[in-house]
């Protein structure tokens, strides 16, 4: 039996994000936010180890004294995943130790994959065989991002973020560049200047034609995979855009300031409400010169675009090995 284990918790980019209008009172999630993004995972993340314990509760380090204890996702999803247990005064105790690697609110999953990553590890450490639709549950009751992450897999979402379809897309690279500031996630999606009529746009050209299967909006679905040739240019082209990204640059000149270094030399964008915009590469070597470059003005990182999650994959590894 397994008693400890390590994941990286990868993060995510938002190759474009669309408000297409506020659910309407009367219905699911009334006042929410519908959209349509491309969640493009990456091979880069935090890295999250567990190891049971023979006394029971969760203990994690390091200590955040910014974030309480009880209103860490961390902390907060072995919890949940804890409560659904059959049996959860049976269950050893766990602690976690978190390497932080990505920039703290900026948009790029960072929490939301520590979430996910824990509530996976979890299941796997406690036995509790739980089914990814069960989990993927769990998750969206802690955060809208977090079920992207459990299903683990680069994807075309709808919604409110809840309706996902898992796309695969070319591994390219991306320079991630963190500008020094802190986006007011709730301020930004309260502005009345906020662009909230962006119409819907069919899957993506590439897929038109394909047929997926009508969800129930009230559910976390996951429609069946796509098969495509559709390329991160077709997101970043001008097509497609950041609805955010205008409101942000304004009220964040930071961003605007990346955003125009990094549209130097390739189309540059905002992930997501966070502060950090990125760019995308064919090679390597390509960003890694382009970040070189950034560094006597911006913190930044590379990382390839993968399709499935180092996590996903880490886990499927330690069940075979069993």
């Amino acid at each position: 039996m397994d008693t400890s284990l390590s994941l990286i918790s990868p993060a995510k980019l938002n190759l474009f994000l669309h408000i297409n209008g506020r659910r309407p009172e009367g219905q699911s999630f009334a006042g929410y936010h519908e959209l349509q993004s491309v969640f493009q995972l990456l091979d880069r993340g935090d890295v999250l180890h567990f190891m049971l314990q023979d006394k029971p509760g969760i203990t994690l380090e390091p200590d955040f004294p910014e974030i309480p204890l009880q209103s860490n996702l961390i902390y907060r999803a072995a919890q949940a995943l804890r409560v659904q247990a059959e049996a959860p005064e049976k269950l050893p105790g766990i602690h976690i130790v978190l390497e932080k690697n990505l920039p703290m609110g900026g948009g790029v999953g960072g929490g939301s994959s520590n979430a996910a990553t824990t509530l996976l590890a979890l299941n796997y450490l406690w036995k509790l065989n739980m089914s990814e639709d069960q989990l993927a549950a769990i998750g969206a009751s802690l955060g809208a991002d977090v079920p992207i992450f459990v299903r683990g897999k680069s994807a075309w979402a709808e919604g409110i973020g809840d309706i996902l379809t898992p796309i695969t897309l070319p591994e390219s690279w991306f320079v991630i560049l963190s500008p020094d500031c802190h986006i007011n996630t709730a301020k930004i999606f309260s502005n009345e200047r906020l662009t909230r009529d962006t119409p819907k746009k069919k899957i993506a050209p590439a897929l038109e034609g394909q047929t997926t299967r009508q969800q129930d909006s009230q559910k976390i679905a996951y429609q069946d995979q796509l098969d495509s040739n559709v390329s991160n240019d077709d997101f970043l082209s001008e097509s497609y855009h950041n609805d955010c990204q205008a409101l942000v640059s304004e009220l964040y000149p930071e961003v605007g300031e990346a955003l125009n270094f990094l549209s130097q030399y390739s189309a540059s964008r905002l992930t997501g409400t966070g502060a950090c915009c990125f760019a995308r590469f064919d090679n390597e070597a390509k960003a890694n010169q382009v970040l070189n470059e950034a560094r006597s003005k911006f913190k930044g990182f590379i990382a390839k675009g993968v399709n499935l999650s180092p996590a996903i994959q880490r886990l499927a590894e330690a069940e075979r090995s069993q």
